[in-house]
């Protein structure tokens, strides 16, 4: 992969560490050790903890399909119209947050593991009081908007720091931990399932809760600094350059990465809902759907982030989009059964579910175009216009079901009520993909 001139390189081993990377300083005796970039043990340590924290933190999150279907029969949610909200404000403010907790971390170094601690223990205290929602405002403000406040503050180390271990090898490490979420999003629905089936919604997230905190506990003592921050300096950088964000390059990758967003999440969080609702099938066929769409996601994840070192990024993006749409409008849009949705979710999420793998190489072409840019905070904005479209996608999903439209009038999926919902999720992968033509039209 071509260095990226904000990365840590190979210089770094003598002590020193890029002064525009976050937690960046002086060793401060030239006896302590640096663990060695892109190999060793503590590498593969901190790689390993980063993706666990993403399959715990992510994972819940990815989940949400399978809680949906809960309380959309639940009788103290089913007659809201606000319970996709909720799904979407636990994904779409982990995403949308990021450059704000960025910049505290890259502000105050010393302070990212113990920062990871409370966003663990904020997450925890999130569900907890979720448990006691009487209604869908409790849930979206706690098991939403808490839980995803928490899930950044704890993950966001993760991102910042996989720079400071990870260079030639950072597109693979990247979607490694990505990964997580699909890993997360396959274990987590069999679990949530069960539970939401046999003891509700108010002990399901009070059992879960007390994992998440005795998982990830012990899993922010491996994300740490490779090189330590100095005792004597509390402060870091305070101003990252943002000049990239006028930037043509990075204006085309953010608006299809936005656009790409509002149609993402959609299959995850109504994929069980269709496969109760329309071909009536059980809970557990229900949540088998998200989870094939996030085992798909773990093969996509990694297989994207390796090739993404290797490849043009917009070609990658490319694969993405095509596999993403085929499966859109050609399974989804044409299941009348259970056997092409589960295809359909398999399909998705090896295509679509890999497309946050080509952020490296988005941050690597920027940071090539404007030398002032700093890949995580390239990373934190590609995050943003992601968190962006996840919470726009929320009330809009539910205005695009709204009535069951198109129900009978055409066929097979399209017909189901559910049509507008997958034609919009279609329409934006298409659209997501657009950055491999503004190549070709060397508008990039």
């Amino acid at each position: 992969m071509e260095e990226v001139p904000n990365s840590i390189a190979s210089k770094a081993e003598k002590a020193v560490r890029s002064p525009e990377s976050p937690g960046a300083t002086h060793l401060p005796n030239d006896t302590e050790s640096v663990p060695p970039i892109d190999h060793g043990k503590d590498a593969w340590f901190f790689l390993a903890a980063c993706f666990f924290m993403e399959a715990l933190v992510w994972g819940f999150a990815f989940t949400y399909g399978v809680f949906q279907a809960y309380y959309t029969e639940a009788e103290e949610f089913k007659d809201s119209s606000n319970i996709a909200v909720i799904g979407t404000c636990a994904m779409g403010i982990m995403y949308l947050d990021i450059p704000l907790v960025f910049a505290a971390y890259r502000y105050w170094p010393r302070y990212q593991r113990i920062g990871c601690g409370i966003g663990v223990l904020t997450m925890c205290l999130a569900l907890a009081l979720s448990s006691l929602s009487t209604n869908t405002t409790h849930l979206i403000i706690t098991q939403g908007i808490f839980y995803a406040l928490g899930g950044s503050i704890a993950y966001a180390p993760c991102i910042l720091l996989m720079e400071d271990w990870f260079d030639k090898r950072k597109g693979f490490a990247f979607g490694v931990m990505w990964a997580g979420t699909g890993l997360g999003g396959a274990v987590l629905p069999i679990v949530m399932e069960q539970l939401l089936s046999r003891y509700g919604f108010r002990t399901t997230l009070r059992a879960f809760a007390t994992a998440l905190f005795i998982l990830t506990a012990p899993l922010v003592y491996f994300v740490k600094p490779r090189v330590p921050a100095a005792k004597n300096r509390a402060c870091g950088s305070p101003v990252p350059s943002l000049r990239f964000l006028v930037t043509k390059t990075f204006a085309l990758f953010e608006l299809c990465n936005a656009i790409e967003a509002l149609g993402f999440f959609l299959p995850s969080i109504y994929l069980p809902t269709y496969a109760g609702v329309i071909l009536g099938a059980s809970s557990s066929l229900q949540a088998l759907t998200v989870i094939l769409f996030n085992v798909a996601s773990v093969v996509g994840c990694v297989a994207m982030g390796a090739i993404v070192d290797k490849l043009d990024v917009t070609l990658c993006i490319l694969i993405s989009t095509i596999g993403s749409t085929i499966g859109v409008f050609l399974l989804w849009g044409f299941s009348t059964s259970l056997a092409p949705l589960y295809v359909f979710a398999v399909v998705y999420g090896l295509f679509a579910g890999s497309y946050t793998s080509t952020w490296p190489g988005i941050m690597r072409d920027v940071v090539l175009k404007e030398s002032s840019a700093e890949s995580s905070m390239v990373f934190a904005c590609l995050a943003a216009g992601r968190g962006v479209g996840n919470l726009v996608s929320g009330p809009l999903s539910e205005a695009l079901v709204k009535g069951m439209p198109w129900e009978g009038a055409v066929g097979y999926g399209f017909g189901s009520g559910f049509g507008p919902l997958i034609v919009f999720t279609g329409v934006t992968g298409v659209v997501g993909g657009g950055s491999y033509v503004a190549r070709k039209l060397e508008w990039l």
